[in-house]
């Protein structure tokens, strides 16, 4: 076998493969010495059916296929050896008049390249870093939810503004008969106020479905349908109070601060407020990270110039998939895929410029830190190593969730690589300036 390589230009070469009978035949003699071996055809014993007769029924194909293997095999392992840097697989040419009945056989394949390229992470323009910061409304409002959280319920007589009351949504022509507990400081409309307000348990109030509440999820949370219907309701609906509850606030003391963060972890109102400024940000640099990584993937594409083979890589859509596509097709997905493709190539430069390599133990650590996290969501703030562990044991052998966390983990490498290498400007904003500037 003889493999060389056509350079056609700097994005495209042609490599053509010449196989000898020497090459394939000793094992297409074998594969066809089992067939006969095994073979039934009517009026033969089983394994003395002529030689002949299996070559003429069973020979062309395995020759085919033991080629083709061939071809496969030693293709990639010329591509890997001669360090060819291919984009897609090598494509078949056609060739008239392919006889597979020559001993020798020649074939050829188009490649396409990639490109040589560098990669400025000093973009010519800064890109942004917001630092979103925790102001003291913020916190303030934080610990008024902590308190309402972990607070009591007091039953009432009478509603008002600040009660929370249980209670049945109706409609009939709607087919609306739902149990729920409302909010009053939920309740947008100044007229659904003013009906609820003071009265009691057993009264019935009709109420506009129409700007009911401040958040148009809530409908459909306590009327009990989906939220597309409720997103277009505007009907009347009566609503019968069950039961009429204060929620008293917790008193911010050592029980509560035991309760949200462990024994002894915070022990004053200012420490408490100090550790949800703290929290928070760390919330806010995930969104803000994602940003940056955002803005700086953007400007690396925008930044970093070359060329791609454009026709190969749309020969190779074309048939790559299950179904073959028009030419008008595979340009169409070309266009739709070429600023991923480009990104893919600028981020491989970059991790291996860099060597940016993900380690199991590392890959442990952080998928730790992950379950963590996940935990604190739902009030598990101080979990066990040992427990910690276990579930990250138990995570990684699940090698779809080793994918994603490997994942992860290569774009918070990145993403410090950019930190310190990248041209940036640092912004310090609160929270909803940096909604209003990031996704206006």
């Amino acid at each position: 076998m003889n493999i060389t390589k056509e350079q056609i230009d700097d994005l495209n070469a042609v490599v053509k493969v010449a196989i000898s009978k020497e090459d394939y035949q000793d094992k297409v003699e074998k594969i066809l010495k089992d067939y006969r071996k095994q073979a039934n055809i009517p009026g033969f014993r089983k394994g003395q059916v002529p030689m002949g007769l299996i070559k003429k029924q069973y020979g062309k194909a395995v020759l085919v296929d033991e080629v083709n293997k061939l071809l496969q095999d030693n293709l990639n392992k010329y591509l890997t050896e001669e360090k060819l840097d291919v984009l897609g697989n090598p494509l078949p040419k056609q060739q008239e008049n392919f006889d597979w009945d020559n001993e020798n056989l020649d074939f050829e394949f188009e490649l396409g390249l990639a490109p040589d390229f560098d990669v400025n992470l000093k973009t010519k323009k800064a890109v942004t870093q917001y630092k979103i910061v925790a102001d003291k409304k913020m916190i303030e409002e934080q610990v008024e939810r902590i308190q309402k959280q972990y607070g009591k319920l007091v039953s009432k007589e009478e509603v008002g503004k600040k009660d929370e009351v249980t209670g049945f949504f109706a409609n009939e022509e709607e087919d609306i008969d739902h149990k729920t507990t409302i909010e009053i400081s939920n309740v947008k409309s100044k007229k659904a106020v003013d009906a609820l307000v003071g009265k009691k348990v057993g009264d019935s109030v009709t109420l506009s479905t129409k700007g009911l509440f401040k958040e148009d999820y809530l409908l459909s949370s306590a009327l009990g349908i989906a939220r597309d219907k409720a997103d277009k309701l505007n009907i009347d609906v009566t609503f019968t109070i069950e039961e009429i509850n204060e929620r008293e606030p917790a008193k911010l003391d050592q029980e509560l601060f035991d309760k949200l963060f462990g024994e002894g972890k915070v022990t004053s109102e200012k420490e408490l407020k100090d550790r949800i400024k703290e929290d928070s940000e760390k919330q806010f640099e995930q969104q803000s990270d994602q940003k940056l990584l955002n803005d700086i993937t953007e400007k690396l594409i925008d930044d970093t110039k070359f060329e791609l083979p454009a026709e190969f890589l749309k020969k190779w859509i074309q048939i790559s998939g299950e179904n073959v596509l028009s030419e008008d097709e595979a340009k169409e997905e070309y266009e739709k895929s070429e600023k991923g493709l480009r990104y893919q190539l600028i981020e491989g430069k970059i991790i291996q410029e860099n060597n940016l390599q993900v380690q199991f133990d590392e890959l442990k650590e952080f998928a730790k830190g992950f379950i963590k996290s996940q935990m604190a969501q739902y009030g598990h703030m101080d979990p066990q190593e040992e427990e910690l562990e276990n579930i990250a044991t138990r995570v990684l052998g699940n090698q779809d969730e080793v994918k994603r966390l490997s994942e992860q983990l290569m774009s918070q490498k990145l993403l410090d690589l950019y930190k310190e290498k990248a041209n940036l400007k640092v912004k310090e904003v609160t929270y909803d300036d940096f909604v209003k500037e990031a996704y206006s």
